[in-house]
């Protein structure tokens, strides 16, 4: 299997990051949405980030932190739960005093649910510039993430190496823009600013990368305490996004309670997938490796 570097796997996964988070913002022009679709959607990337916070971000997290450590002990264990923790905090604090995430259709027909709460409202007053603001840092955090898994991942020889933190983010990130542009076009700002908007905001997750690894450079080996704390924060944030996109609806939702409970399982199947793909490409490139080490051996 050819040789994938991160320099080129990171370009890649930002590009077509960049490309989901603008169509996001287009989607509206697109294809008419309703709640139950986006109910459906969301239980299904929530299910896919759940799997890739628990699955793919924590285990890698719980690696370096021993590999920093010499060993996996309950120290290793308790430095990297208290960075998931502080991951879980900080996002559980964007959505509280910035109240950003917000997902519903922008021109939802009120006969397609039967519940009677108001998701602009959930006891805040829904802004664009306050949604702008957490989303901001949020995606700042997802390039993050995503710049650590990829350094994390190739170390091992997992191939391709970030590809659950990447599907996590091209996944989520068009509901995000959708929620900027919905909230501005309910503030009636210009359609041009809106789209200059969501373009800049497409941006951030290049923009995070660059600030992973601004402080050592590509020449320079990231080491091991850093990537796990990046990777340990990563999952506590996944998983508070993931559970605040279920939970609200769990009491609305008796009518699509299976239709939902599918989207989610499925969710969780594709991230179990790409983490036994990882594994067994990984298991691949050791094997070839080890025979390449043999060979060279027996030639000697």
């Amino acid at each position: 299997m050819p040789t994938v570097t991160p320099v080129f796997a990171l370009t890649l996964y930002c590009v077509l990051i960049l490309l989901a988070s603008l169509t996001g913002g287009w989607i509206p022009h697109l294809v008419r949405l309703t709640h139950r679709r986006m109910e459906l959607a969301l239980s299904f990337v929530s299910g896919v980030m759940l799997g890739v916070a628990l699955l793919h971000l924590l285990p890698h997290a719980i690696l370096e932190q021993g590999a920093a450590d010499g060993h996996v002990e309950h120290e290793a264990l308790d430095t990297v739960i208290l960075w998931l923790l502080g991951g879980f905090l900080v996002l559980f604090l964007l959505e509280r005093f910035f109240s950003f995430h917000h997902h519903d259709a922008p021109h939802d027909d009120p006969g397609d649910h039967d519940h009677d709460h108001d998701h602009a409202v959930h006891g805040h007053s829904l802004t664009w510039g306050g949604a702008a603001i957490g989303l901001s840092l949020h995606t700042l955090i997802a390039g993050v993430a995503l710049a650590a898994s990829v350094e994390s991942e190739q170390r091992e020889a997992l191939v391709p190496a970030g590809l659950g933190t990447f599907m996590v983010i091209v996944l989520h990130k068009p509901f995000d823009a959708l929620t900027i542009g919905t909230l501005m076009a309910a503030g009636r700002r210009p359609a041009l600013q809106r789209h200059v908007v969501n373009g800049l905001f497409s941006l951030l997750i290049p923009l995070g990368v660059i600030l992973f690894f601004l402080g050592f450079g590509r020449s320079e080996e990231v080491p091991h305490g850093v990537l796990a704390a990046a990777l340990a924060f990563s999952a506590g944030a996944f998983l508070c996004i993931a559970l605040s996109d279920l939970l609200p609806e769990l009491q609305f939702h008796q009518h699509d309670r299976w239709k939902l409970t599918i989207a989610l399982v499925l969710g969780l199947v594709v991230a179990w997938g790409v983490r036994a793909l990882e594994h067994r490409a990984g298991d691949h490139e050791h094997e070839a490796t080890a025979a390449a080490h043999v060979l060279t051996a027996h030639d000697r």
